[in-house]
């Protein structure tokens, strides 16, 4: 997925018009080391999300971005492609940042690199978004929850102003609900679009008070003033961080090939 030479003139404001898609990858990972390398229905983790990534409109590159030489070898067998990043780089926004520094490109889609299911169109609305709206520094996700969602630390929430604004991400309950009704629970999705500027000072910042009493560090965002445009999804989907969401997930894929033989 490279531009071609007939590509359009870049926007008002941004460096090119560019948009990378990138997929932050570490091999260590506390509760399920080598995860993105992980076998799911015959192919490893990090070449599902690179492939359901590829499928994303809007993006003039795809990339991997990692500190193991094991994981760029799996990357460059599968034909995708892989930038090596220091092994220090803290988060996977910190890494993409550093990448992001000889980038020529206007804005970046952070696509989560132990996401096997994740949705092509959802990377596709943050990063036309991203492109018809250069004055927008941040974009995000989310969905409405699920039964049991917003009572869950490990399904974040979001709530938003008026005008489709992060007002703040939590883990706790949110809104509270003194009486029935009232906007809906909006369970966030993990997946960020950043123009290229407001990442590399959003990634210069220390952690924020809010980022680390929440452990989310979107809130580094919001304490600093800088705004996040939450967008509508039609609804999530789940990573991997544990054996049981490998195997759920094994089943789920193994029921697709399934039922694509049978078609």
């Amino acid at each position: 997925m490279h531009p071609s030479d007939t590509e359009a003139p870049p926007r008002p404001g941004s460096r090119t018009g560019k948009i990378v898609g990138a997929i932050p990858a570490r091999y260590d990972s506390k509760r399920l080391p080598g995860k993105v390398l992980l076998p799911i229905a015959g192919r490893p983790m990090i070449e599902h999300v690179y492939r359901r990534a590829a499928r994303a409109k809007g993006l003039t590159r795809l990339v991997v971005l990692t500190d193991d030489v094991r994981i760029a070898e799996v990357v460059a067998r599968f034909g995708g492609e892989c930038e090596m990043t220091p092994a220090e780089c803290a988060s996977g926004t910190d890494r993409i940042a550093w990448a992001a520094r000889e980038w020529d490109a206007a804005a970046v889609v952070n696509v989560q690199g132990d996401e096997p299911l994740i949705d092509p169109t959802a990377i596709t609305t943050l990063a036309e978004h991203l492109a018809e709206h250069p004055n927008e520094p941040i974009a995000t996700l989310a969905a409405e929850a699920e039964p049991g969602d917003a009572e869950n630390p490990n399904v974040v929430k979001v709530v938003t102003d008026l005008a489709g604004f992060a007002l703040y991400f939590t883990r706790a309950p949110v809104p509270y609900r003194r009486e029935t009704g009232g906007p809906p629970t909006l369970r966030h999705i993990g997946i960020y679009g950043y123009q290229r500027a407001a990442l590399l000072e959003l990634a210069s910042k220390p952690p924020s008070p809010l980022e680390r009493a929440e452990g989310l560090e979107q809130l580094r965002a919001l304490e600093n003033g800088v705004r996040i445009r939450v967008l509508r999804a039609a609804g999530a989907w789940w990573g991997v961080d544990t054996m049981a969401d490998l195997e759920r997930t094994e089943t789920y894929l193994r029921g697709q090939v399934d039922a694509s033989e049978t078609d």
